[in-house]
């Protein structure tokens, strides 16, 4: 099975650029903090302390430059799992939070991304409980970007403090300018929640684990072809899983849900896509032949165009 999670080419659709950075290229960046308060950034007690780092870590992103640094470190990893495409979701409503000028960012990102054999598209995401207006802001920064691989608009975040209803104008818009839509929902929160990102017309829904607690959305998602982007690591270090054994990756699969794996945040939670295909044979049973499967589903639920699909 480690021949194969690393040989199987891969693509990988839910991907939090800023969730990427390791504590020590934060202390390259940065010296001036310890390695050790680094390293505690990492440690999370629940969902809302994850969110919390994870806007600590994007604090410490300054520059153009370091957003350079950060891609090619992470491209450089995937490259070595033999990923082959990929789609990263930019926080550019942290960007904005942090008042920071969005296209020099973006096109240092761009340029670094431009080295790497891997195939990338870009998600921008707008965070939640910041809510519309900043909203409205990241699409229209994605919108102004199709020429230049983003390909979709999402939102993330606290489902609880941002409910999806509240996008309603700001998913309109972003159709209309022929963006796809992507929702974190069914995360920290209940099957309502999956079905109010569906309602904004969400294509891709992340995580979307509760699903499982709700026959009729699980036939919705299993007719209608709507995959989840399944993160096990993720969810078990954010405590939305308290136990392995509890995780539904294998139930949903079984249910014929479209799913996707995926290692969400690699740094923060410790993980890599290759070992959440390992993670998904070991512990759930997966066989080689239902992991083609689903590596094929990253490339057949991807947003970018077709030329990258598995060979």
């Amino acid at each position: 099975m480690d021949d194969f999670s690393l040989d199987v080419p891969k693509a990988e659709l839910h991907l939090h650029l800023e969730g990427s950075v390791e504590p020590e290229t934060l202390y390259e960046l940065d010296s001036a903090t310890s390695m050790e308060e680094y390293r505690a950034l990492y440690q999370y007690t629940d969902f809302d302390a994850f969110l919390r780092a994870f806007a600590s870590v994007g604090k410490r992103l300054r520059t153009p430059q370091d957003y350079a640094l950060i891609t090619r470190r992470l491209l450089g990893r995937l490259e070595a799992q033999n990923v082959r495409y990929a789609e990263i979701i930019i926080a550019a409503g942290v960007v904005l939070w942090k008042e920071q000028d969005f296209a020099p960012i973006f096109e240092a990102i761009r340029a670094a991304a431009g080295e790497s054999t891997v195939q990338v598209r870009w998600i921008l995401d707008a965070v939640r409980q910041f809510g519309v207006a900043p909203a409205m802001q990241v699409a229209a920064l994605a919108a102004e970007r199709l020429d230049r691989g983003v390909v979709a608009l999402g939102i993330g975040g606290s489902e609880e403090r941002g409910p999806a209803n509240w996008f309603q104008d700001v998913f309109a818009f972003a159709k209309r300018e022929g963006l796809h839509l992507h929702a974190h929902a069914g995360e920290s929160m209940g099957p309502e929640s999956i079905w109010d990102a569906l309602a904004l017309g969400a294509e891709r829904i992340g995580h979307g684990i509760s699903a499982v607690r709700d026959p009729a959305l699980l036939r919705h998602l299993r007719e209608r072809d709507i995959p989840l982007e399944i993160c096990i690591t993720s969810n078990l270090v954010t405590r939305v899983v308290q136990r392995m054994e509890d995780h539904p990756v294998r139930r949903l699969f079984d249910a014929g849900v479209p799913i996707v794996l995926n290692s969400d945040d690699p740094a923060m939670f410790r993980c890599s896509l290759a070992g959440e295909y390992r993670l998904a044979a070991e512990r759930f049973g997966f066989t080689e032949a239902e992991l083609r499967k689903i590596a094929e589903n990253g490339f057949r639920y991807a947003f970018g165009p077709g030329e990258w699909r598995a060979t």
